[in-house]
Order: structure tokens, then C-alpha cells, then sequence
């Protein structure tokens, strides 16, 4: 069983460039395993990850193992990226269960507390339109709908990348497919949820503390439009976030859903009072 097909190397490679990696692989296999972890030590990463791409995966973490106790943890790391058998250059050795409780709070400690400093903005947007929710307290209602909706769809979009590139469906140089793709699915949602949104708001909600010359109509086509805009942009966002992760070589798994949830938050309540008070004319 091979670690991956050809395929996973970018582009399909020639007939030729086939033959060579197969007469590369021979004569690396010929070798004795002390010889083997010593050429991977001195040969190009590219070069490694190409023969190693047709060797068993056993085979190939003994020997992976085996190069980074003579000290090239880096090379290591490389070649285990281009493998695929880490998503990212700093994503821990091991597994989940016998990595340490440390390294994992490492990997994540940073993100979580920067990004909670980073959600006071939420807060300082909700503070700065005060009045809009004083004027119009059914506003307040359907803010949590506009986070949860973005951050919901946004988290659909990214997981199912994340899975794409584990079994290397798509690559980073593929970002823009990807956004088209998930525009085009964004909107048929927002479209939707928007929809049942709208209905909620004119069937369910109380007119008779409106301001005068505004109707449940005019609140829920605002709340609606707010709520198509943000679903759109999570999810479009949730999609690329994973491909921009691992072309800086950040580890997908970690980075996006704090991130994205961060985003969401923020841009969400931005949209949502922007909208609502270009629409309705509140000051």
C-alpha cells in the first residue's frame, strides 16, 4: 500500500517523470536502512517526498523516525507535510492520544487568548449603536440568529475543506475554485434561511411598539438581508481559511475554527447594525 498516489505531488506527472520516480524508488529500497536515512538527510525534500510517496507507510514512518534522531527534525517535518502525514509543519509529532496535555496547550494557547482579546471589538460595536437598539428593541432579539447563523454555515464550509485537503482533493492554488463554489452555495442558503428568518419575525413578533411609520415588514426584510450578507460571507470565508492555513503552513485543524468564530462574531454584529440602519433609517 502506497503512502499516496502520484497525483499528490501538484500537478499529473509525465509518463516519464513516472519511470524515473519508480528507478529512484528501486534504488532507494536497495539500500540498507542506515544508507537510506543517510540520503534522505543529503537529497532535495522534493526528491524525498517523491520516492517516499511510493513506499508503505510503515516503511516510511520507521524511516522518518529513524532521520529525525540523527537531528533533522526539520527535514522531517518537511518531508511529513509533502506526505500529507501532517497537515502542517508545526503540527505536534505523535498522535492526538499520546501527545502530551502540554504540547497541546501550546499548539493552542496562543490563538485562544489572542482571539478572546480580539472579541472585546464585538462588544465595542454592540456599545457604539446603543441607540439603534434603543429605538428598536426587537432588533436585540435576532442578534444571536446572526451570529450563530454565520458562525453555523462558516463552520460547515470549513470542516468540509479541511477534509478536501486531508485526502487532497484540492490544494492551496485552488482557492479560488473553492470561493466560486462556496459563493454559489452561500447564497442558495442565505437565500433560505433568510426566508424562514423573514417569516419569523412578521408571524411571531409584536408591532405594537414599533416606531410610527415602520412596519414588521420593514424589520424583517432588513434583519433578512443583514442575515443573507452574513451567511454569505462566513461561509465563503469558512471555505478559504483552510486553504490559506496550509499555504502559510499552519495547522487547519487549529487555526480556523477559533479564527473564523472570531470573525464571525465581529463582522456579524457590523453587518447586522449597518444594515438594519441604512435600511429602516435609524440614526
Amino acid at each position: 500500500m502506497a503512502v499516496m498516489n502520484a497525483t499528490s505531488l501538484g500537478n499529473q506527472p509525465t509518463a516519464f517523470a513516472a519511470r524515473e520516480i519508480e528507478a529512484a524508488r528501486s534504488a532507494f529500497l536497495f539500500h540498507e536502512n542506515n544508507e537510506r536515512v543517510r540520503l534522505l538527510s543529503v537529497m532535495p525534500v522534493s526528491e524525498a517526498i517523491a520516492v517516499l510517496n511510493q513506499c508503505p507507510v510503515a516503511l516510511v514512518r520507521r524511516l522518518l523516525d529513524d532521520l529525525a534522531e540523527t537531528g533533522e527534525v526539520v527535514r522531517v517535518r518537511q518531508i511529513a507535510t509533502g506526505l500529507g502525514l501532517i497537515s502542517s509543519e508545526a503540527e505536534p509529532d505523535g498522535n492526538y492520544l499520546t501527545n502530551s496535555v502540554l504540547s497541546h496547550v501550546r499548539q493552542r494557547i496562543g490563538w485562544i487568548v489572542g482571539l478572546a482579546l480580539l472579541g472585546i471589538v464585538s462588544g465595542l460595536i454592540i456599545s457604539h449603536y446603543e441607540d439603534t437598539l434603543s429605538q428598536l428593541v426587537l432588533l436585540a432579539i435576532y442578534m444571536p440568529v446572526i451570529a450563530a447563523a454565520g458562525g453555523n454555515a462558516g463552520s460547515q464550509a470549513a470542516t468540509l475543506v479541511v477534509r478536501a485537503l486531508a485526502m487532497n482533493e484540492v490544494r492551496p492554488g485552488q482557492w479560488l475554485l473553492v470561493m466560486w463554489k462556496e459563493v454559489r452555495i452561500a447564497a442558495i442558503i442565505a437565500i433560505a434561511l433568510a426566508t424562514v428568518i423573514m417569516a419569523r419575525v412578521m408571524l411571531f413578533s409584536d408591532d405594537s411598539a414599533l416606531p410610527a411609520g415602520m412596519t414588521l415588514i420593514d424589520i424583517a426584510i432588513a434583519i433578512g438581508l443583514a442575515l443573507s450578507i452574513q451567511v454569505t460571507i462566513s461561509t465563503t470565508l469558512g471555505g478559504v481559511l483552510p486553504l490559506v492555513a496550509r499555504k502559510l503552513k499552519l495547522d487547519p485543524a487549529v487555526l480556523v475554527s477559533p479564527v473564523l468564530a472570531s470573525v464571525v462574531d465581529i463582522s456579524g454584529m457590523a453587518i447586522y447594525f449597518v444594515t438594519v440602519n441604512a435600511w429602516l433609517g435609524l440614526t
